[in-house]
């Protein structure tokens, strides 16, 4: 770039340690009469005007290493820990500046923070591995706004041994809207890790809630002589923590659970939000607990919670055993953790979204891990189940608009949905069954696992009875490369079960990515309703997808995916990871198909394109993410 080809702008950055800056575009550009020229080079020298000598005794010049002007990062964007503090959206995940694996140098904080849940600025990290509490890395962890308004940090550190504790940390600045820097006490930890805790298993302590007895405790997994338990601790002051004699909870039968979560809900399928603190006792308020299984899922039950003695009773039968509980998420994600919205009044939960192809794949193309959309969540009116659903934010992104209305699929139908890019699109469509006739038997020993029913039953392109029905996503021109996002209807009992599944079977050619076939049943009425609805987010990693990476040049961007469907309307979600390799050189296709034996109507498809949102990629304006009004903005005829 030369400074004589045409007139020179004010760039403008920021930077929250004079050393790390975010590009904000420009500030000023030569648009007026009084700047249209720009003025010339500026050079430095040594010199001496003087009449004597002078001699140059020392003079010591580095060049520097250039420091990447941008918000791009290397990630391992594992648990999520969000949180809304002073009209500010805050998001800490668990992030690598030393490369895209977890085994690539200790575990960093990373730290973005949001207007609107859709676009994103990253501030680097909050929490660096520098203590001896926290040498071996700042793991998972949550945070929690005091009653003062002071957000404090719990998370498991681990000292040089090795062994996990739990830290705490504050804001250094708590009148920073961006919460940009945060003070690790030297008392900690504030809980060392118990005698009875084996093999190292004690971490994630979850969002902190203040008790009827005005005492804060927190929720932390651990195994407790071999036991998978949920242990909470109580203080005072939020530095010095005892320990209950019981646990919230205790499953026998898995040793190891990870990244809990609980807080409360309101019954009656109200959709608003309670605050972690919501007091327990009386009608109408119900408590969630969610684990996270080593290297599986997350898992979740409603139940009753006794906030005398600290335990939790699920409401279910079987309760006791986690592997037994509701999915958050059919498909692949991990260490899901939500949050109380209080702009909103709303609870929002994150998920983790991992890789699924391979440890090679990962360094080359520079991170792991993605995040889902943020959802809004609820309980259902059945005092049962989760109710998941995008925030409403996300529609601020649809663009372009198509609308498919009556259109009958006979046994083999399949309708191109035309008009949208397929790439990026958000697609809500309901299905009316006419006919349950047709609907296969279930057998009931796949009422526990409903995976392998749809690996017996076969992928999308098996004919069914009722069913499968539904949507083809990241399509190929040659349909080589497709995904598939369908229900199938089955009788059982006196009545019917409806299975939804999103089957990867053939959603890329690349032979190093896994390709299952997810699914679970969706708690509807088929038979009363006679319809059932789906809505299904494609996205881009290339665009909306929460990610960062760093020193990955200009060149060729690896395009894959993410696909986030909603059945109905959000009972049961899957999430998958896939890997088209045609969307480097060819267009995405959308279409609605049926290969069931009976005829299927799509009574309402709409489907928009989703526009890009601004995540933590260059040129992000931070300003634009600061609340509204939080700043005058001056109109370009403001003098």
């Amino acid at each position: 770039m030369l400074w004589d080809i045409g007139n020179l702008s004010w760039g403008h950055s920021v930077s929250s340690d004079l050393i790390n800056w975010a590009t904000l575009n420009t500030a000023l550009d030569p648009t007026s009469p009084f700047d249209i020229k720009a003025r010339g080079n500026s050079y430095t020298f040594i010199f001496n005007n003087g009449i004597d000598k002078v001699e140059v005794t020392k003079l010591e010049a580095w060049e520097l290493v250039a420091v990447t002007v941008s918000d791009e990062g290397l990630i391992v964007s594992e648990t999520p820990r969000p949180l809304y503090h002073n009209g500010m959206y805050h998001f800490f995940y668990q992030y690598n500046p030393h490369g895209p694996l977890f085994d690539t140098g200790e575990l960093s904080w990373g730290h973005s923070v949001s207007g609107d849940l859709v676009n994103w600025a990253f501030l680097g990290t909050a929490l660096d591995p520098t203590s001896p509490f926290d040498v071996g890395g700042c793991w998972s962890g949550s945070a929690t706004v005091l009653p003062d308004g002071r957000p404090a940090i719990l998370y498991t550190g681990r000292d040089p041994g090795g062994v996990q504790v739990q830290n705490v940390a504050f804001p250094k600045n708590p009148s920073d809207p961006l919460l940009r820097k945060w003070h690790k006490p030297r008392y900690n930890p504030v809980v060392p890790q118990p005698p009875d805790v084996t093999r190292n298993n004690f971490r994630d302590p979850t969002t902190a809630w203040l008790g009827r007895d005005g005492l804060w405790r927190f929720a932390v997994a651990g195994e407790l002589a071999g036991v998978g338990s949920t242990v909470v601790y109580r203080s005072s002051d939020f530095v010095s923590w005892e320990r209950n004699a019981a646990p919230l909870h205790a499953a026998p039968g898995v040793p190891c659970w990870e990244c809990p979560d609980f807080f409360p809900v309101a019954e009656g399928g109200a959709t608003a939000g309670l605050d972690t603190s919501a007091p327990a006792i009386g009608h109408g308020v119900r408590h969630v607990l969610k684990l996270s299984k080593a290297g599986d899922e997350d898992y979740y039950v409603v139940g009753m919670y006794d906030d005398e003695a600290d335990m939790f009773s699920p409401v279910e039968e079987d309760g006791d055993d986690v592997r037994n509980w509701r999915r958050i998420d059919h498909g692949h994600v991990f260490g899901a953790k939500s949050f109380f919205d209080a702009r909103k009044n709303r609870r929002v939960l994150w998920a983790w979204v991992d890789e699924m192809d391979s440890r090679d794949d990962d360094v080359a193309k520079g991170w792991t891990g993605i995040q889902s959309f943020p959802r809004a969540l609820w309980l259902d009116s059945d005092g049962k189940q989760l109710v998941q659903w995008p925030v409403e934010e996300i529609e601020t992104l649809r663009r372009k608009q198509v609308i498919l209305l009556g259109t009958e699929l006979g046994s083999g139908g399949l309708h191109e949905i035309i008009g949208v890019e397929a790439l990026q699109a958000d697609v809500e469509v309901v299905f009316e069954i006419p006919n349950l006739a047709e609907a296969e038997q279930l057998d009931a020993k796949w009422l526990q696992d409903p995976r392998k029913l749809a690996a017996e039953k076969g992928a999308a392109s098996e004919e069914g009875g009722v069913g499968p029905f539904g949507l083809i996503v990241m399509a190929s021109s040659d349909m080589d490369e497709q995904t598939t996002i369908f229900f199938r209807v089955f009788k059982h009992d006196d009545g019917y079960k409806v299975l939804m599944c999103t089957d990867l079977t053939w959603s890329s050619t690349k032979a190093s990515v896994q390709k299952p076939i997810y699914s679970g049943f969706v708690d509807v009425d088929v038979e009363k309703d006679k319809s059932i609805s789906l809505r299904t987010l494609v996205r881009s990693l290339s665009q909306n997808c929460f990610r960062v990476t760093l020193f990955s040049g200009r060149g060729k961007r690896i395009d894959h995916s993410v696909i986030e469907s909603f059945g109905g309307g959000g009972r049961t979600c899957i999430t998958a990871r896939v890997y088209p390799e045609h969307v480097a050189t060819d267009s995405s296709h959308l279409f609605v198909f049926n290969n069931g034996a009976g005829t299927v109507k799509v009574s309402k498809l709409e489907a928009w394109e989703l526009a890009a949102a601004s995540v933590n990629v260059e040129d992000d304006g931070l300003v634009a993410l600061l609340p509204p009004l939080a700043i005058p903005i001056l109109s370009d005829d403001a003098e």
